[in-house]
This record gives structure tokens, sequence and C-alpha cells, in this order.
């Protein structure tokens, strides 16, 4: 009795186990009569086409692809000979089809592929394909498809290549889901507006819309978001969705620059910070080296470098990563002795000085050559008579007296004597002359007449 109890135990396990079309695969447990290749779930997009690839395989001898195939599709289940309403399509036209499915794969073919062509949320549900020829039916019980209906379309893909670096060409790729390749969606970049669209079937059967572009890289492209969007086709319009990434891009060192506080001349002695700054990613290293006149001597390995200044020169910091590296230079002057104020005053004093005795060097000498030329002018023809004053010799009455005279122009007093033509001509002029025993009271009472001889040259 325990025996057999056992025995009856162990059968149930293998038919559990090891049954073919077991309860759970909605075959009556039976073997399925067909077998279909699709995807077990799809998404369909309000007001949009949903295209269902199908292909189908089967072992039964009473299938004859030389007769008339038909394909059904059946909604919720797979009894349709208790419950005809799952049945929703049915290419051979016999019944009244609920919905107006698009058989576009050849059944001789055993290509079941099926064009929904206006989804609505009601198309939601799990689906069944089915075979009749003649006699034969043959239904894909254990291959059910569970189709599931979304009001916002689907975001786009951009697909950009990792590790990018400066100088590398890259193509970069947006892409889309494509539930209806009749009318696939619009996509649209900030790379390019016009790249070209291609749309690409997949090895499940379902596509792929997508536009590339072909980019060579640099720093400037560090953080730049590409953004793509996808405009789908609907009855009534378009709904469209975006996607954004953000390029992360290695470059080597950019816009190093070295710089010195306090700027400026500096005096021996001080203290002085020397910092360095640059753009690179991954960030740079730093080296601060000193141009001596033994070389370059690496003096310090910080991005900020202090130290006590004892001589100036030319110092340079270099930024450094695993792409390259670039230098920046600053120089370093050393602040002299101060300079004595340069003696303007005392100079200007001299100057002066020096001036005012050339101007009477020139005086005096204009002066002495006065002094010593003879003012030997003659009297003009006018009638202006010469004064001529006696400064040298005695006077004695009644005697002519010869010696210097000055000759001044004044109004005359006595009228000129005629003299000869000659290469000499002698002027005569009347000059009154006081007598020693009378005053000059009376000089202009008894005069003594006498006369001058000048030459005129």
């Amino acid at each position: 009795m325990a025996l057999t109890e056992n025995m009856l135990t162990v059968n149930m396990l293998l038919i559990v186990f090891f049954l073919p079309g077991a309860l759970a695969n909605n075959c009556g447990g039976q073997t399925p009569a067909l077998n279909i290749t699709t995807r077990k779930y799809m998404e369909a997009l309000i007001g949009s086409c949903l295209q269902i690839p199908c292909t189908y395989e089967t072992e039964d001898p009473r299938y004859d692809s030389s007769k008339t195939i038909y394909g059904v599709w059946m909604k919720g289940g797979v009894n349709f000979g208790s419950n005809p309403s799952i049945v929703i399509f049915n290419s051979s036209g016999s019944v009244n089809n609920k919905y107006s499915l698009n058989m576009t794969g050849n059944l001789k073919e055993k290509n079941c592929t099926t064009l929904f062509p206006d989804i609505q949320t009601s198309h939601e549900g799990k689906y069944y394909f089915r075979v009749e020829k003649g006699d034969y039916r043959g239904t894909a019980c254990a291959d059910p498809l569970h189709i599931t209906v979304k009001d916002s379309p689907w975001s786009p893909s951009i697909n950009v290549p990792s590790d990018l670096k400066e100088h590398q060409s890259v193509t970069v790729t947006c892409s889309a889901f494509t539930p209806c390749p009749h009318s696939p969606p619009q996509l649209t970049w900030n790379l390019q507006q016009d790249s070209l669209r291609q749309t690409e079937k997949n090895t499940d059967g379902t596509f792929t819309t997508k536009i590339q572009e072909n980019i060579t890289l640099s720093d400037t492209h560090d953080g730049y978001n590409i953004s793509c969007s996808a405009r789908y086709p609907v009855i009534g319009g378009n709904k469209t969705a975006e996607t954004e990434v953000t390029l992360s891009v290695s470059y080597a060192p950019r816009n190093t620059s070295a710089s010195i506080s306090p700027s400026g001349l500096v005096s021996a002695g001080s203290w002085v910070e020397l910092s360095c700054s640059s753009r690179a990613k991954p960030p740079p290293r730093f080296t601060w080296f000193w141009n001596s006149e033994h070389g370059d001597v690496n003096v310090s390995v910080e991005q900020l470098y202090s130290f006590n200044v004892t001589e100036g020169g030319e110092f340079y910091c270099m930024a450094i990563n695993d792409l390259g590296n670039q230098t920046s230079y600053v120089n370093i002057t050393i602040e002299g002795p101060p300079k004595a104020d340069f003696p303007t005053v005392p100079i200007a004093v001299g100057v002066s000085v020096a001036i005012i005795m050339g101007l009477c060097l020139v005086l005096t000498v204009w002066c002495f050559k006065s002094k010593q030329s003879s003012p030997q002018q003659t009297q003009s023809q006018t009638g202006v008579e010469p004064d001529i004053q006696i400064s040298d010799g005695k006077e004695t009455k009644g005697e002519v007296h010869y010696g210097e005279v000055n000759i001044i122009k004044k109004t005359p007093e006595a009228s000129s004597l005629p003299v000869p033509d000659s290469d000499q001509a002698s002027v005569y002029a009347q000059v009154k002359v006081p007598t020693a025993e009378k005053s000059t009271t009376q000089t202009a009472e008894s005069p003594e007449n006498l006369y001058a001889q000048v030459k005129k040259k």
C-alpha cells in the first residue's frame, strides 16, 4: 500500500516537470501545434501605429504550404470555440473583424507580421496567434503577446563613446524607438540640422530611427550639452520627447598663467608668492622652475610657491597632465639702492650766474671797443653843426688848440665854412672858449674866436 502511494507521487511529479505543453502555457495540457517568434511585450503610443514582428513554425504534418493560409488574432484566450468573441481579426474576412489590422507578412513564408494602424487604449491586452489552413488549426498558445498603450512618447537616446579625449574623432548617434516603420519619428538636435535620418531593423524585428554626426573633439566640447528631440506623428498632430547629454572631454592644460604677489619691483630679503593657474582635464600638476645662469632649477612642485627673495630672475611654472603640458613665465626684479636727488637748484643758480657773467663780459667788451674807436664823423651837408668839445690841451688866448674832440650833432650855432674838394676835407667850426681871467658869466659877452680843424674821412 505504501509502495503504491509512493509511485503515484512520483508519477505526478513527472507529469508536472516533464509533460510537454503543461497547463501553465494555456494549451490545455497539449503540445502547442504552433510556435511564433515575437516580442513578448510591446509598447504602443496612442494615436500612432504599431507593427508586430512575427514568424511561426509548426511540425504538424497536416500543414500544407501550398494551400491558402489565413492568420487569426485572438485577444484574452485561445478557446474561441467556446468563446468566439475573442477573435478580433481573421485575414480570411469570413468574420466581422473588431480591429482593423493589416497582415503585412507573407503567411506562406511563415511570416505573420501584423500592423495595428491606430492604437487606442482599448488595444491593451494579451494576444494569441492562430493559423488556419483547410482542416488544419494551429494556435501559438504558449507564446502570448502583451501590448501596453502609453500616452507620452519615448525619449530618444544619445550614444556617445566613452573616454573622450581632445583631437579624437567620434560618432555621436541619436536614436529613437520606432513602433511603426511606416511612420517613423522626426529626429532633430543641436549638432547639425540637416543630419540624415535612417530607420534600421533590429535583430528582434523591431525598428529604430537614428541620426549620426562625426565630430572632432576639442577642449571646448567639454561640458557641451547635446540635445536631441523625437517628434512622433499621431492622429491629429505630433508628440515630442527630448533627451540631453553633457560631454566630458579630457584635454591638455590650457590658459596657463603665472603671477607674482606683490607685483612690480621687490626688495631683496622680502617674501614673495608665485601662483600658477591652468585649465585642464584631468586637473593638472604644477612644477615651478628658476631659470638660473646654470640652467633650469626645480624649486617647487606646488601650485603656490612662497620664498625669501635673494636674487631676481625668470621663473616659470609648468602645468602637466596625461595629455600634455603648458608653461607660463614671470620675472622677479629686485629693487636697487635709492638714488640721490638730482641737484637741480644749484645747477639752475649756476646757469643763471654764468648767463649774467656772460652778459657782463659782452657789455664790457662792447664798451671797451666803443671807447677805442674814434668817432670821426663829419658834419653833414644839411647844415647841422657839430658841437666840438676840447678834452685835452691848455687854453691860451689867441692860440689854436689841437686835441681830441668828440663830435655830437646838435642845432648849429654857426654856419659851416666852405672848403675845397680834396681827398681829405677840412671842416672849420667856430668854438667859443672863455678866457682864463674872466668868469663863465662873461663868456657870452667877450668870446674869443677859435678854430678847430677836423679831418673828415
